[in-house]
């Protein structure tokens, strides 16, 4: 009887991507257990903005957990929906992911960093973090769609152009009531620095969306 060379199968980069993010959120849940419980409800009950806005807004862990997981499952699902919307199939090596992930990261941080220091800049910075932590919430919040995108178009239908579509879709509705939330909150402020909300909002709201859309598509 002649020997059979087995080749062990590696674990999929993205599989472990997936549930290691998963992490933070049995963390944040077993850490901030009532705090996650608004958490879940935020899109359809802003409770959680009004009990966590004042004190330890962006620099406490439940809200750290949340932004690793949310970081994580964006970049797998721009990775995942730029090859669904080309036909590209799935790329065996994580380089290209990394790459994504990096700028993402990246550009993040310094969209928060610029919000807070124009905020400490013209004296308000108060209100400046107040708006930075209800949006950053909703993304985070938004952070669990992509990561349900993430698992069935890795291990479901995983050449669904309807559910790429559906989560774009579903990620864009969660924050734009975050957004609706946080102007009807500031109006007076927004009203008083119009200009530089509108160059604001062409420089780190839409210009963003615009170049990933265009990343998705070419």
């Amino acid at each position: 009887m002649e020997p059979i060379l087995r080749t062990a199968s590696t674990i999929d980069w993205i599989t472990v991507l997936i549930f290691s993010s998963l992490l933070f959120i049995v963390a944040a849940k077993r850490m901030f257990y009532s705090r996650f419980l608004n958490f879940i409800i935020l899109p359809f009950n802003n409770k959680y903005i009004f009990m966590y806005n004042k004190k330890d807004r962006l620099m406490n862990w439940f809200h750290v957990f949340f932004t690793v997981f949310q970081i994580i499952n964006f970049a797998i699902f721009i990775y995942l929906a730029r090859n669904v919307l080309l036909d590209l199939g799935r790329d065996s090596y994580p380089s290209f992911f990394l790459i994504i992930l990096l700028c993402l990261l990246l550009f993040l941080t310094a969209k928060v960093a610029l919000q807070l220091g124009n905020g400490y800049l013209f004296g308000s910075g108060k209100v400046i973090s107040e708006i930075v932590f209800k949006k950053l919430s909703y993304l985070n919040y938004s952070g669990i769609i992509m990561f349900l995108a993430n698992v069935v178009l890795s291990y479901i239908l995983k050449d669904s152009k309807f559910v790429v579509y559906t989560a774009i879709f579903l990620i864009l509705l969660v924050n734009a009531i975050g957004w609706a939330t946080a102007l009807r909150n500031h109006q007076k402020f927004v009203a008083s620095h119009f200009f530089y909300f509108i160059l604001y909002l062409c420089a780190l709201e839409i210009s963003p969306l615009v170049i990933i859309g265009s990343y998705l598509n070419h």
